[in-house]
């Protein structure tokens, strides 16, 4: 397990813009005792890791009185059509309260392996509305980019998939965690001086900042408010060694 790893997310998250002052929203919308499975890729699988961003999800909700148990049900690789064929094992099965849904970068990166829109239009759908069916909340995450680079033709390529996430969002009366658009904010924030990925390993797989952004992006979603997740951060911090 790295060390600090709740004061490497506050002070990432306070580098990259993440942490603001604005008022204290509604009511967090998990509840003490329920359960999470998050659905998805490799990011996701990486996610359960000691700094990972679902680890940082469930510190965070703990942190403000929500002690709830994660599901992970992420599989490096996968796209729409896998996680729509194991939704039934890895995810209904487990009879969780709610899902995370992050799926879309193999779906466009994987090229003519990849999954086309109007299909994973279909998987997508499919999968919320089954979860639905089985009376379990849904949080879609919009899919983070493929190269820290938003003009290359991946990137591109994933908005129609983004935009279409942001529409079943709503359609679907789902919440949604726009992590698209919080990672070309925070790359936009540092500007031309950039040098290397700010918030990836390869351009798409998470460094611990990338990590700090999806936690931060699925915190607020979930109805924290920046003053929460900040005070999550002080609650974490480790104690001074003796």
């Amino acid at each position: 397990m790295r060390k600090n790893t709740s004061v490497r997310w506050m002070t990432a998250a306070m580098a990259i813009g993440l942490l603001g002052t604005t008022a204290v929203r509604a009511a967090i919308a998990v509840k003490d005792g329920e359960k999470i499975a998050f659905l998805g890729d490799s990011i996701t699988a990486h996610g359960v890791e000691p700094n990972g961003y679902v680890t940082l999800v469930m510190r965070g909700l703990a942190a403000s009185g929500v002690n709830a148990t994660a599901i992970p049900a992420g599989i490096g690789g996968h796209r729409s059509i896998e996680m729509l064929g194991r939704l039934a094992s890895d995810v209904l099965s487990q009879k969780p309260d709610w899902m995370t849904l992050s799926c879309g970068v193999n779906d466009v990166w994987h090229g003519a392996k990849g999954v086309p829109l109007d299909q994973y239009m279909q998987n997508i759908t499919k999968i919320v509305e089954q979860c639905q069916a089985a009376k379990i909340k849904v949080m879609i995450l919009t899919s983070t980019m493929i190269g820290e680079d938003q003009p290359n033709p991946n990137n591109q390529k994933l908005l129609a998939y983004n935009e279409f996430l942001r529409t079943l969002a709503k359609d679907k009366k789902c919440l949604l965690a726009d992590l698209n658009a919080d990672m070309q904010a925070a790359i936009a924030k540092a500007g031309p001086d950039k040098k290397g990925n700010l918030l990836t390993t390869d351009g798409v797989h998470m460094c611990p900042a990338g990590d700090v952004m999806m936690a931060t992006g699925v915190l607020k979603a979930f109805g924290l408010s920046d003053a929460q997740i900040a005070k999550a951060q002080l609650a974490l911090a480790p104690a001074p060694v003796k």
